[in-house]
């Protein structure tokens, strides 16, 4: 039995109370993988769940249990038997309604610069109403050549975002879209909002700390590694978090540099504890913001002020103001 998400096996639709605790968590600054741990969840639930519902800033319980009432289906049965006008089984693939909503999705996802082409066939295989489609129907429904299809089919598999696959009668190749999809895209623009962060960093010890080229880089470099922080699975806990707080509470009190051993003695923590307490601060800067931690030559640590709160003019004009 799961600690804290009961016997419930996972899969089921998420409830109002599972959201309740994915939004505390995430405000602790628990990570996706732990939630989903604690919920007995795949970790790509709960990114998808958190980024159709605001993203870690901004989900809510209430609003993200709203939208997925919306998004359950509702059959319901009309005087005749069917299915009342409006559904999607009502006014049909082939209808003038559903091909301007296609165009208007592909349109959106073509402004984040997935090419139109892709974007329209993407857009028909996540509104179909089976798990997948021929290059038949989609040639059918998007009134283009094979050669088109097979073009857009071959840059959206390179992206990773389609699959392929034999039908049953092992005549007819049918694609589809798996329910991680998102969480891969979502996982490979992590690993290139990092790699920036790095590359920015790398700028900065090239520049050297002070000048405005390096303090524009710090910004770059403090941007895109919280981007990446929050959008992957190495979130850092409330407990985490109160260490590495714990931590420049005591370089604050100490004045000067000190060594991990004299922290780690002075706090009273094991060596290892000290050290991840340092090395979530050095890895998540934001977490002491406005101070940063900074390592001395002689391999101490000590704090120091991060550089893009303030702009060169502030410091100048600071520095000429008369002291009280």
């Amino acid at each position: 039995m799961n600690a804290t998400g009961g016997d419930r096996m996972p899969g089921g639709r998420l409830t109002l109370d599972d959201r309740r605790r994915i939004a505390d968590w995430l405000v602790e600054g628990v990570g996706y993988a732990e939630i989903g741990r604690r919920l007995g969840r795949p970790t790509s639930t709960v990114s998808r769940e958190v980024a159709r519902n605001g993203g870690p800033g901004g989900y809510r319980a209430d609003g993200a249990q709203r939208a997925a009432g919306r998004r359950s289906p509702r059959r319901t049965i009309g005087p005749a038997g069917g299915v009342p006008a409006g559904t999607a089984e009502a006014v049909g693939t082939d209808s003038e309604q559903t091909r301007a909503l296609l165009e208007r999705l592909a349109t959106a996802l073509a402004a984040t610069g997935l090419p139109r082409m892709p974007a329209r066939v993407f857009t028909c295989l996540l509104t179909a109403d089976t798990d997948s489609r021929t290059a038949a129907e989609l040639v059918r429904l998007l009134r283009v050549s094979p050669a088109s299809i097979s073009k857009a089919i071959g840059y959206l598999e390179a992206m990773d975002l389609v699959g392929r696959r034999l039908d049953p009668s092992g005549r007819r190749e049918q694609y589809f879209i798996d329910d991680d999809v998102w969480f891969r895209a979502w996982r490979s623009d992590t690993g290139a909002h990092a790699e920036v962060a790095e590359a920015a960093r790398r700028g900065i010890e090239l520049l050297g700390p002070g000048s405005a080229a390096a303090e524009r880089l710090e910004r770059m470099r403090g941007f895109f590694g919280r981007l990446s922080d929050h959008m992957g699975d190495g979130g850092v806990t409330a407990a985490v978090a109160g260490d590495a707080l714990t931590m420049v509470a005591a370089l604050v009190h100490a004045g000067a540099p000190r060594t991990e051993a004299d922290l780690a003695q002075a706090l009273g923590w094991e060596p290892d504890r000290a050290a991840a307490a340092l090395g979530t601060l050095d890895r998540r800067p934001e977490i002491a913001d406005p101070l940063q931690l900074v390592r001395t030559p002689a391999g101490a640590w000590t704090l120091g002020l991060r550089p893009e709160r303030l702009t060169p003019a502030q410091r100048e004009a600071l520095h000429r103001s008369p002291r009280p």
